[in-house]
């Protein structure tokens, strides 16, 4: 795939079933991040993948791949999510979603609220 300049571009450079999965995890991470930072994050391609920033830094990277769908930087959570997100680690800050199985969504939507909120703004 041509490098792209823009995360609908690298999106659009997926299977069908693939982008659409990549698409509801893009939605799921800006949210979070707009909830966190209260307005709409910039997004763009970095390193050739998705990221969402916060902040003027990223909040989250997100990636298609043959066999998975990737989530990076992804720190230890709290203890609960952390159990819940362990099936899916594949190293210390990086986890994957591979397309044999449902994507589990409310996961990931949790997984990027917790995030955006490590590195949102220090809160008062």
């Amino acid at each position: 795939m041509a490098s792209a300049a823009t995360v609908d571009e690298y999106i659009a450079g997926f299977p069908p079933e693939v982008a659409e999965r990549l698409q509801r995890i893009r939605t799921l991470i800006v949210d979070a991040v707009a909830a966190e930072s209260g307005s709409a994050p910039e997004e763009k391609v970095r390193y050739g993948i998705a990221a969402v920033m916060l902040g003027g830094r990223y909040a989250l990277h997100f990636a298609g791949w043959k066999k998975h769908i990737g989530l990076y930087p992804v720190p230890v959570l709290t203890a609960a999510l952390e159990d819940e997100i362990a099936p899916y680690r594949s190293e210390k800050d990086s986890v994957v979603f591979p397309h044999s199985r449902e994507v589990p969504y409310d996961l990931i939507g949790r997984v990027a609220r917790e995030i955006a909120a490590q590195r949102g703004p220090a809160k008062d």
